[in-house]
């Protein structure tokens, strides 16, 4: 039988599903850095003559607006609107973001376009063999970016807009690729703001960059970044290592994805929740921290538990693990609230 703690995940499951299905529309700011991404798929059969590396043969290209913008996207798709503030250069990478964010319904006045400056495009190779079709996977992966601070006059403009926004938001949102339009400054001054108007600070920070944190509701990692930071700080166990990290940084929760190790939260004081992730053989990751910080986003809004945040997270990222298209990197509506469905029917078919 699936007993009574079991009967409490599924129907916890079931009433996040409504919940995000019949959700009212709500502000959230987000602040961070917006890319390009580029996809370029093909098969992969054979081997190059003169060095041992695979010869791609390409089949199509897609693209779209990544990074802070994948955010974005799941945002939007859950008819929550996006008060978004970025940069993008003044090139064609850049207006192709700014074209990718506007066709969705995404308003891009709060993207700053700069001269002199490049657009950060990642581009990855993705292929498989014709013969296994099913099988893809990424074979290599180019970055383009600038080498160049954005100007301080422009972060300081970004976040005094986002602060101007964050009176009406049930959020903010700091996505920070350590590009530069999240910094010491610019982060310090907006959750200074959201503490003052009890907005809940959600934060997808890189490692180096977790000083610009402190304080945070909520706080993203994946495994990876986790295992990094506990050689870092000499200790024994990843758990030793994220109850560290939450007390020292004043965290409200950090969530560490761990792909098909499903996803972990830790609180203050050691406490700590795991939630199985479901999926026989996820297929890719690609887009994984976007999709949790809109599920934390979401969690926070509909005020979940805990428990029930942690499985919505580990919903959206098995959305985005078993994803077999460009278009679904991205979490949407659609697919997070099946996804919840399928986890909960999953569990009372498991007990027949």
């Amino acid at each position: 039988m699936l007993g009574e703690d079991g009967w409490a995940i599924h129907d916890g499951l079931q009433s996040a599903r409504r919940s995000v299905e019949n959700m009212a529309p709500s502000l959230v700011v987000l602040v961070g850095d917006v890319m390009l991404d580029r996809y370029i798929y093909g098969y992969a059969n054979n081997l190059n003559r003169r060095s041992p590396v695979p010869v791609l043969k390409e089949t199509h290209r897609e693209q779209g607006a990544g990074a802070a913008a994948h955010v974005a996207r799941g945002l939007h798709s859950l008819q929550l609107e996006v008060a978004m503030f970025g940069v993008v250069a003044d090139d064609e990478a850049g207006a192709d973001v700014i074209d990718a964010l506007e066709e969705v319904g995404i308003s891009s006045n709060g993207i700053a376009v700069l001269e002199d400056w490049r657009t950060t495009v990642k581009t990855r190779f993705i292929a498989s063999r014709e013969s296994l079709i099913e099988n893809t996977q990424m074979m290599l992966r180019v970055d383009e970016e600038s080498s160049l601070e954005i100007p301080e006059q422009v972060a300081d403009l970004l976040s005094t807009s986002a602060s101007a926004r964050l009176a009406d938001a049930k959020a903010l949102v700091l996505s920070d690729y350590g590009k530069g339009a999240v910094n010491d400054e610019t982060a310090l001054a907006l959750m200074a703001t959201a503490k003052e108007l009890g907005v809940p600070v959600i934060c997808d920070p890189k490692l180096t960059g977790l000083h610009r944190t402190r304080g945070a509701d909520a706080v993203i990692f994946e495994s990876r970044g986790l295992e990094l930071m506990r050689r870092r700080l000499f200790k024994a166990t990843a758990d030793e290592a994220a109850i560290e990290l939450v007390e020292e940084h004043g965290w409200g929760a950090l969530l560490v994805l761990g792909g098909q190790n499903g996803v972990d939260m830790y609180k203050q004081e050691g406490e700590h929740i795991h939630v199985d992730c479901t999926l026989p053989s996820p297929k890719q990751q690609i887009g994984l921290i976007d999709a949790a910080a809109v599920a934390v986003v979401v969690s926070r809004i509909l005020d979940l538990s805990n428990l029930d945040m942690v499985h919505l997270v580990n919903a959206a990222c098995e959305c985005i693990l078993q994803a077999v298209d460009v278009e679904h990197f991205a979490i949407d509506r659609r697919t997070l609230c099946t996804r919840l469905d399928e986890i909960a029917w999953g569990m009372q078919i498991s007990q027949r």
